[in-house]
């Protein structure tokens, strides 16, 4: 397991999804246990598992670490990924959703973008529709590489955060002590003085 900066294996999960069905992915995400920051759990059936460590060093400016911590997804760690809506296998009603975005090439690709949403937009106002549908559709029409079912929790922990996070010890261990250090040596732990 290397470590690297969250955005490293945020631009390989944009690499990534050009190969992979983007709708596929699934993330678990929350406040760390004892300290300043959020933990994230991405996961794909053919990409494996990435574990996030972050925290918002300013308004601006979010720094952090993370690593690769499974090549696939198992049956043991399945069930610990939220599912979508009516998928057959689960009767979870698993709201939150997630999508990781890449910004447009050029001037051209932006408007064709804009084009696809607009029309996306159009379609699902005329008809009958899913909340679902409607976000599958609009991130396919924003070409996103990646995005999918979330649980989430904005000033807790999900109790998936903790099984992923004692399913991988090593790593979350390696990674808390990593992100501490970035904490430390921006001064973010010491508060005003």
């Amino acid at each position: 397991m290397r470590v690297r900066d969250w955005q490293d294996i945020l631009s390989e999960v944009v690499d990534d999804g050009r190969d992979r069905d983007p709708d596929a992915w699934r993330a678990v995400a929350g406040s760390r246990r004892r300290s300043l920051g959020e933990d994230l759990f991405l996961a794909h059936p053919d990409a494996g598992v990435y574990q996030l460590k972050t925290y918002a060093k300013n308004p601006y400016e979010v720094r952090g670490v993370g690593a690769r911590v499974a090549r696939r997804v198992d049956d043991g760690l399945d069930p610990l990924f939220p599912r979508r809506r009516g998928d057959g296998e689960h009767d979870e009603n698993d709201a939150g959703r997630f999508a990781v975005q890449r910004p447009p090439e050029d001037e051209s690709q932006a408007e064709s973008i804009a084009r696809r949403l607009e029309e996306t937009v159009k379609v699902h106002a005329d008809a009958p529709t899913t909340a679902d549908d409607f976000f599958t559709d609009v991130m396919e029409a924003l070409d996103s590489p990646a995005f999918g079912p979330m649980d989430y929790e904005f000033d807790a922990r999900p109790d998936r955060l903790d099984d992923l996070a004692d399913e991988f010890t090593d790593a979350d261990e390696l990674l808390s002590s990593d992100l501490d250090d970035l904490i430390e040596s921006d001064g973010v732990d010491r508060g005003f003085q």
